[in-house]
């Protein structure tokens, strides 16, 4: 990571390290995902549990399985349980808000990780996600020498994902051979992935390279991709386990642009540690640098 992550991470280690003799009382920490059938969420639940363990603080966490419905309500249900922080990882930024405005009404520090959501939220912690759009495309470019026909794997319309793809489109108008021919909803899942990568490789022959918004979603893309036996590269974003091992292997998939989801939510809590204990200054973004993995540094990677 880049100084500014270093600095920010070791802020979170002071932050945390202080708490016990700065706490009054045993915190209530809340937190709801927008799922926690994902490699790179489960990573970040077991980040939350260590650092509110090291602080004796309790933990309450929820999977909004993708439903705002649900998240609303599971949110509802920790105020009643008296959280003293909400930790929120929106699966909709704008249907969340009557969720985030009733956790400030009950005087709770809200910091949303990952995604934003819209309201009164204190702070944002989340990754830089326009530049691994933009670095995951750049390389996807290099790769395929600069021509030929490429096509995105899109995702759930939220702001991370939105910026991914403008951040690749970025990318990829720097080469002026290169035709974005396709743009499809593969949903960041595995199943549904590998249908709409079968159906692009169908529609479109001369394909050279595919760019996924996530991990999850480039798994499936890579399963069409070899069942073609075509040359399609394909590059990705998160850095989940199964990614950088195939990347290793040398398969087609041969990118992806890594976040943090550890630092992310040990600096999000940090934060909100910081604003529970009457810090005056407590910034309204706080983002999380990203890394390129490829084959050079894929044996060394890992959350």
């Amino acid at each position: 990571m880049k100084m500014k992550s270093k600095f920010l991470m070791a802020t979170a280690a002071l932050a945390l390290m202080a708490a016990p003799a700065l706490a009054q009382e045993k915190l209530k920490i809340g937190m709801t995902f927008q799922e926690l059938n994902n490699p790179y969420f489960v990573s970040m639940q077991e980040a939350l549990k260590e650092a509110a363990a090291s602080i004796g603080a309790d933990v309450v966490v929820t999977d909004a399985g993708h439903d705002v419905a649900k998240q609303i309500s599971d949110v509802e249900d920790m105020l009643q349980q008296k959280i003293d922080i909400l930790l929120l990882n929106p699966t909709d930024s704008a249907g969340i808000e009557a969720a985030v405005h009733a956790a400030k009404a009950a005087g709770v520090i809200v910091v949303a990780v990952d995604a934003n959501a819209n309201g009164p939220v204190d702070t944002f912690v989340g990754s830089k996600n326009r530049d691994a759009g933009y670095m995951s495309c750049k390389h996807l470019g290099e790769a395929v020498g600069g021509k030929g026909e490429v096509a995105i794997l899109d995702g759930i319309p939220v702001v991370p994902i939105l910026q991914r793809v403008e951040g690749c489109k970025a990318a990829l108008a720097e080469f002026k051979d290169i035709k974005l021919v396709d743009t499809q909803n593969g949903r960041q899942d595995r199943s549904v992935a590998l249908g709409v990568v079968e159906n692009m490789i169908q529609s479109h022959p001369n394909l050279v390279g595919i760019f996924s918004v996530n991990d999850g979603g480039a798994m499936g893309a890579l399963s069409a991709i070899q069942g073609s036996g075509k040359d399609i590269k394909l590059t990705s974003v998160d850095g989940a386990p199964e990614a950088v091992k195939a990347i290793a292997d040398g398969t087609p998939f041969i990118e992806t642009t890594a976040q943090f989801p550890r630092d992310q939510v040990r600096v999000g809590l940090a934060m909100a540690l910081a604003q529970k204990w009457g810090a005056r200054v407590v910034p309204k973004e706080v983002p999380i640098d990203v890394m390129v993995v490829d084959r050079k540094n894929a044996g060394e990677f890992s959350w």
